[in-house]
């Protein structure tokens, strides 16, 4: 084991006491050549990971008519950060070609100090990025600035040369196999997903009896259905309303049951029998409230592939829709079925072609009132739905867990780079 010696940094802790701590401008200059055409790929970084890649992958060159002129050279090996976004760890050192950087980012060389990949994983471990934060100002957290003159003068640690490069093949090799294990994971969960949309699709076009006789639907996206289905308009059996008025601001930790829009997306799935969000009773006067049975859609969303999202609120507490959620409320057919019905792909379709927008995408009322599903007997859509929530659970179960461990051995790769990178592991 290393003998260590306090940094003197109270956020780096303890370093080999064979190792130094210098300040960033004896380890790298910064390199301010201008582009003046567009010969070059357009680079940029990745937040989550700090890999750099290029924008136009086509064409490896940025082809738009834009004023490069402030644009920043950036050579192989040399670091780049984005100012604005430093303290979510937007760095990466340049392993592609020579490209170039808009205004947004900084460009620096390494000189013989310090080896380019060993500065990459420095400054990529959780303790560096926290450091990058303190050190960025602006008028609030997105709009952070990390200033040059501010990076040069941040301390870092820094081993000898040789130690450098077993620090930084030790690293290459351990994160190939974490970013393989996390690939091969993520591939799992791809067919999970794919296996349970398919899931979907066939049970509730073609139900459960596999000897049932098929007609036309009369919708060539839809193909065949029972003989003894109906194909409905939503508009003919239910009615919509609006939700209104929940912001980000009205969210408590307790109070009256709620969704926002965004809930959606990211907190369920086809159901729910409780809401994790809550606003104040005196907010919940003026908002529209939901019941037991209602389909809930989410109005508005980044992608023409995920407008459109909807769940089924089976609670039975009294709740309540904030603004761009669109409820359906019917009272002929099993609710749950329906909200297998909109979730097929063949459904979601529909929905991403009535969307309107670019960067925020929308979808209305009178755009789902339209849309027509296949309904069986009651009988039947209670228990296509049984059955459904049955398989989806165990796929969903697998999907959780494969989850877990990717985030998992994500925490994993984190702890690996911040303690290789401050000495304080034996490699």
């Amino acid at each position: 084991m290393k003998n260590l010696k306090n940094s003197g940094i109270e956020w780096l802790g303890e370093i080999p006491e064979h190792w130094e701590i210098v300040l960033t401008r004896y380890c790298f200059d910064e390199y301010n050549t201008r582009c003046n055409q567009n010969e070059y790929p357009l680079l940029s970084v990745t937040i989550s990971n700090g890999v750099i890649y290029q924008n136009d992958i086509v064409n490896k060159k940025d082809i738009s008519n834009d004023d490069k002129s402030n644009y920043k050279i950036v050579p192989v090996g040399a670091i780049t950060y984005n100012k604005m976004r430093m303290w979510q760890g937007a760095v990466g050192v340049n392993m592609l070609e020579k490209g170039i950087v808009s205004p947004a980012y900084c460009v620096a060389v390494s000189n013989e100090l310090i080896i380019a990949k060993f500065s990459f994983y420095l400054f990529r471990s959780k303790r560096m990025i926290y450091n990058f934060g303190k050190n960025s100002y602006g008028l609030c957290l997105d709009m952070n600035n990390l200033r040059y003159e501010d990076f040069q003068n941040i301390k870092i640690p820094l081993p000898p040369l040789k130690e450098q490069e077993q620090i930084a093949n030790f690293l290459d090799e351990k994160c190939e196999k974490i970013q393989n294990f996390i690939e091969k994971k993520e591939k799992l969960l791809s067919l999970l997903q794919e296996q349970k949309q398919a899931l979907i699709n066939e049970t509730i076009t073609k139900g459960l009896d596999k000897n049932v006789k098929l007609k036309n639907s009369g919708i060539e996206w839809l193909g065949e259905i029972p003989e003894h289905w109906e194909m409905v308009r939503l508009a003919n059996f239910g009615i919509f309303l609006k939700g209104n008025g929940i912001s980000r601001q009205d969210l408590i930790e307790d109070g009256e049951p709620a969704i926002h829009y965004g809930d959606i997306y990211t907190k369920y799935e086809i159901s729910t029998t409780a809401l994790k969000s809550r606003i104040s009773t005196e907010t919940a006067q003026n908002i529209t409230s939901i019941h037991n049975g209602d389909i809930l859609f989410a109005g508005s969303g980044e992608t023409k592939e995920d407008i459109g999202k909807n769940i089924v609120y089976l609670g039975k507490e009294k709740a309540f829709a904030g603004g761009d959620v669109i409820i359906f409320r019917q009272k002929k057919n099993n609710a749950l079925f329906l909200s297998y019905a909109l979730n097929t792909k063949y459904v979601k379709s529909l929905k991403g072609i009535d969307s309107k927008g670019e960067i925020i995408v929308h979808i209305y009322a009178s755009n789902l009132k339209d849309i027509k599903i296949p309904i069986p007997p009651l009988k039947e859509q209670e228990q296509i739905a049984n059955f459904l929530d049955e398989k989806c659970e165990k796929i969903d179960s697998l999907i959780t867990k494969i989850k877990k461990q990717i985030e998992l051995i994500k925490e994993y790769k984190t702890t690996l780079i911040n303690e290789a990178v401050c000495g304080r592991m034996d490699l």
